[in-house]
């Protein structure tokens, strides 16, 4: 047979599959009513292992891995399926659905919000762009600001999540597992464009050492690997690392931080825009103690911790995929109470209104072992 022969053939093989396919869920939905009749739950896990160890004996050998991982997904889009026909509110819709009732129209222009650093630091510039008149408190480290908003010191806070160069802030992302009284708001993405500052007069060559966060070092690291020689120094802010240039009674030290410092702590600009990539942008979330959906929410933040076997994480994507949700970020981080056990991030694209988003929110309990609703928000481009 040729190759246009052969795709006719595979065409007849897929109108029957498409026959039997709906033939099956019409199945799967009235087993779903039933079980609705008798109170069980959606999922079966004995039932659905017994499937699979008998569909993978009926194949041959060299197909089994391939059946195994259709029939997988068959019984995530099933099990999906039947929840939809048996919709289940859960107390977390029925919080999301209060949330979006009671917050207001328009996000507050004006508002106490934590910082980490000092001023002109990327977070207060990334403050302003979401507040147009912030009240910016700041503190010296990340938990820090976390507790601002658990003890109701501050409205909101806003925290460096990703960079488009140098990757995710691994510190907030464990902060977050230890942290629960928060929620994402908001986020918004800054371009970072980093310069090398020092004291008036300074020269290039007479630089001996150069202070700054390491996320901003690890952005600049072919320009800094161009001065050999040079000791690099890690501190908590770009502007802490500003200030401490100013202060120092050295004048062989710079800085790399945001231009913003230059006027603020009467330095000078060395080297203009030296971090490795043009397009450097970093992401900020704004969180808040309070559960808060703004109009147009379109994201939706979840850390879940999943069953300790294989195919957990395949199931959950499974299921992303069944509801038609675009998966934009996944981030694991090790669980500090249990060994080689994870939590994993997620940052879902889907509209906080949709029925896709409602089924998913209904369904959290029964898909994995713990997980921490977030927020849904838009973001400020």
């Amino acid at each position: 047979m040729n190759l246009e022969e052969l795709r006719a053939e595979i065409d007849t093989i897929d109108d029957n599959l498409l026959q039997d396919f709906a033939q099956r869920m019409n199945v799967v939905g009235q087993i779903g009513l039933e079980k609705k009749s008798e109170g069980l739950p959606t999922l079966d896990p004995a039932r659905e292992r017994e499937k699979l160890a008998d569909i993978v004996t009926k194949l041959p050998p060299e197909m089994e891995q391939y059946g195994y991982t259709l029939w997988s997904m068959l019984f995530e889009i099933s099990r999906s399926y039947q929840s939809s026909l048996n919709p289940q509110p859960s107390a977390l819709r029925k919080d999301i659905e209060r949330a979006i009732a009671d917050t207001q129209p328009l996000f507050p222009p004006a508002a106490t919000v934590a910082c980490q650093g000092v001023e002109g630091a990327y977070s207060q510039l990334a403050c302003e762009k979401l507040f147009k008149h912030p009240q910016v408190m700041y503190f010296k480290t990340f938990e820090s600001v976390f507790s601002a908003i658990e003890n109701g010191f501050c409205d909101y806070a806003v925290l460096p999540l990703e960079n488009s160069t140098a990757g995710s802030v691994k510190e907030i992302y464990d902060l977050m597992l230890s942290h629960s009284s928060f929620k994402i708001v908001r986020s918004t993405r800054l371009k970072v464009d980093h310069n090398l500052v020092a004291k008036k007069g300074t020269k290039m060559s007479d630089i001996k050492e150069i202070f700054s966060h390491p996320q901003a070092i690890s952005q600049c690291a072919k320009f800094l690997d161009a001065m050999p020689g040079v000791k690099i120094t890690a501190c908590e802010n770009t502007a802490a690392a500003a200030e401490a240039v100013a202060k120092s009674e050295r004048t062989d030290v710079a800085a790399i931080s945001s231009y913003n410092c230059v006027d603020l702590y009467g330095l000078e600009r060395l080297a203009a825009d030296i971090q490795d990539r043009s397009n450097n942008y970093t992401r900020f979330i704004c969180i808040s103690k309070k559960l808060e959906i703004y109009p147009g929410a379109d994201k939706t933040s979840l850390m879940l911790v999943l069953p300790h076997r294989p195919g957990a994480l395949y199931q959950i994507l499974g299921r992303f995929y069944a509801l038609g949700m675009n998966l934009i970020k996944l981030e694991s981080r090790p669980l500090p109470d249990r060994e080689f056990e994870f939590m994993f991030y997620f940052d879902l694209e889907t509209s906080v209104y949709s029925d896709e988003f409602i089924r998913l929110v209904d369904d959290l309990d029964a898909i994995c072992e713990e997980f921490q609703y977030l927020g849904s928000y838009s973001e400020v481009i």
